[in-house]
């Protein structure tokens, strides 16, 4: 496994990869890895001659300070994760040598889909990540790169990205990875007491049941319904859910046969705040 601080050293070795016309597969994450991010490695190596993971925790997409300080960094153990998937190549640069003295995001138009759900709540948060992907996207130059769909919102956003800017590769988003009591695999679970750990899978209990009730309720019985039971939940708090269209993220209020629908959702449960997302039929 071949491990990079340097944008210039990680540059040279790719190019010589490309220049044998080996693809390349890219998962980039924040680090403090678990079953999910190894699941994408797992699939990227299963279409590409090399898998390149990136672990940078990017401050220009948090909103909140603390949240940044106390985003779980343990370096050791993914790198001794990262070996056992037998990724090839790791990427774990420092904030000056992807930002260098100015630590500023770009502004993004990605089509109103930023001013959705996550980016009512997180001020600034999709430019963030607008940013650190397209740094990312432009060093590594990968032919593939593999999301989860945890993340729904960024994953369509990073596709619009891809797109505005005429970026080649391809985006691959693949299906949440959970634990078995359903509860979405997170680098924020290792921070929930063990009161919230058991608290927790109730998100994905509510979402499967929106689901079930979803052809015969409309979206605002089933928004309200959901409400109440948060109301009812001392232990999780409600931030926001909603029913929305897959491609706008719009939030409906009307079912078109023709279109794809999620289901999503934002609580706290205590200070760590959790998202999950499910598809509707």
């Amino acid at each position: 496994m071949n491990v990079f601080k340097l944008k210039s050293e990680l540059e040279a070795f790719l190019g010589l990869q490309k220049k044998e016309n080996k693809t390349i597969g890219f998962v980039p994450t924040m680090g403090a890895l678990h079953r999910g991010h190894l699941s994408l490695i797992e699939s990227a190596k299963l279409k590409n001659s090399l898998v390149v993971v990136s672990i940078f925790v990017n401050p220009t997409q948090f909103d909140n300070s603390d949240d940044l300080k106390k985003y779980p960094k343990p370096l050791e153990n993914d790198l001794k994760l990262l070996k056992q998937v037998k990724c090839d190549v790791v990427f774990i640069p420092d904030v000056k040598e992807i930002y260098s003295k100015k630590i500023t995001s770009q502004n993004f138009d990605f089509d109103g889909l930023e001013l959705e759900m996550e980016g009512k709540h997180r001020e600034g948060h999709f430019d963030g990540v607008g940013t650190i992907v397209k740094k990312l996207f432009e060093i590594i130059k990968p032919d593939n790169a593999y999301f989860g769909e945890k993340d729904f919102q960024q994953l369509q956003i990073i596709k619009k990205l891809v797109k505005k800017l005429n970026i080649p590769l391809k985006i691959i988003g693949l299906p949440i990875y959970r634990e078995s009591n359903g509860l979405a695999m997170s680098s924020r679970n290792s921070r929930l007491s063990e009161q919230h750990k058991k608290a927790a899978p109730f998100i994905y209990e509510v979402l499967r049941d929106t689901q079930q009730r979803f052809t015969s309720k409309t979206p605002k019985e089933l928004t309200l319904w959901v409400e109440e039971k948060f109301k009812n939940n001392e232990l999780l708090q409600l931030e926001y859910f909603t029913i929305a269209e897959e491609e706008t993220l719009k939030t409906t209020e009307n079912i078109q046969p023709n279109k794809n629908y999620r289901a999503f959702i934002a609580a706290y449960a205590g200070n760590v705040r959790l998202i999950d997302n499910i598809r509707l039929q």
